[in-house]
C-alpha cells in the first residue's frame, strides 16, 4: 500500500512539473554587442506587441525572454516554431531589428549593434533652425 502511494505521488510529482515547464515557455537568450564583440550594458531588447523593455545584464549583455507581455494584460508564452521579433536599442547605438524561428533548444541570438556617427549627427543638426517649444517669438 506504500509502495504504490508514493509510486502516485512522484507520478503526480513529475506531472505537475512538466506542465509547470511548459507554462514557462522556451527561454530565447538576446545577447547584445559592440563591433569589438563587447556587451552593451545599456542594450534593452523589446517585441513590437510588448509595452515593457527587457534591459540586458549590464556584465554579460544578455536577456532571457520565456513570455511576452501584451499590453491588454495577456500573457503570450514562447514556444517552439514561433516567429519572433525583436527591436534591439542602445545609447549612441543604431537601431536594429531582427527576426528569429524558436527551435526547440539552444535558442542564442548575438546581435552586433553599430556605433551612431555622431560628427555627421551634428553637422545635419547646425543647418536646422532652432525652434522655442511654447514660444514662437523671442522674448524681448
Amino acid at each position: 500500500m506504500k509502495r504504490a502511494l508514493l509510486m502516485a505521488s512522484l507520478l503526480l510529482g513529475l506531472t505537475s512539473t512538466a506542465t509547470a515547464a511548459d507554462e514557462q515557455g522556451i527561454p530565447v537568450t538576446v545577447q547584445v554587442l559592440d563591433l569589438e564583440g563587447q556587451p552593451i550594458p545599456t542594450a534593452v531588447v523589446r517585441h513590437p506587441e510588448e509595452a515593457d523593455r527587457h534591459r540586458v545584464n549590464t556584465e554579460t549583455g544578455t536577456t532571457d525572454i520565456s513570455i511576452l507581455y501584451l499590453p491588454d494584460g495577456t500573457e503570450r508564452i514562447i514556444e517552439k516554431g514561433m516567429e519572433l521579433e525583436f527591436e534591439i536599442s542602445a545609447p549612441g547605438y543604431t537601431n536594429t531589428r531582427i527576426t528569429y524561428f524558436v527551435r526547440k533548444r539552444r535558442n542564442t541570438v548575438q546581435v552586433v549593434l553599430q556605433k551612431m556617427d555622431l560628427d555627421a549627427l551634428m553637422e545635419d543638426d547646425e543647418a536646422d533652425p532652432v525652434i522655442q517649444f511654447g514660444r514662437d517669438k523671442p522674448i524681448d
